[in-house]
């Protein structure tokens, strides 16, 4: 198949593809006569593999990683969860960032009158100017 096709089958967009490709995230695709690119049912499983583990928020490293050890059979599930509790603990911290900007945000808008006034507590947070707590 194509890449537009593999893109369709995969979830992950061709310039995506492309891009996977060119940071040895995937191996790079074979050709046809004309230079087209061309992919396979196992390109198109690895690319899936990759779309779902971006989605749960993997970073590119991190997707290399698991691909090395989904493709090795004499893998240890220790090593798989490990990746896996890290990553939670990545996320744990930026769910505690954006709680903390919501609280901040949150304080301001309930200062901020939202009337005719020009003063605003709000761009003055943004301006770095003191604001009473």
């Amino acid at each position: 198949m194509n890449i537009g096709q593999a893109a369709n089958h995969s979830g992950v967009s061709a310039k995506t593809i492309r891009y996977y490709e060119s940071i040895g995230l995937i191996p790079e695709a074979s050709r046809t006569e004309s230079g087209y690119r061309r992919y396979g049912d196992k390109d198109v499983e690895t690319l899936r593999f990759i779309h779902h583990s971006r989605n749960l928020g993997f970073s590119v490293k991190d997707v290399g990683m698991l691909l090395d050890l989904w493709r090795n059979q004499k893998r240890a599930s220790a090593d798989v969860k490990a990746l896996a509790l890290s990553h939670i603990a990545e996320v744990d911290r930026k769910i505690e960032e954006l709680r903390k900007m919501r609280d901040t945000l949150t304080h301001l808008t309930q200062r901020c009158h939202g009337d005719d006034r020009p003063d605003c507590p709000i761009l003055e947070e943004l301006a770095g100017e003191t604001i009473d707590a």
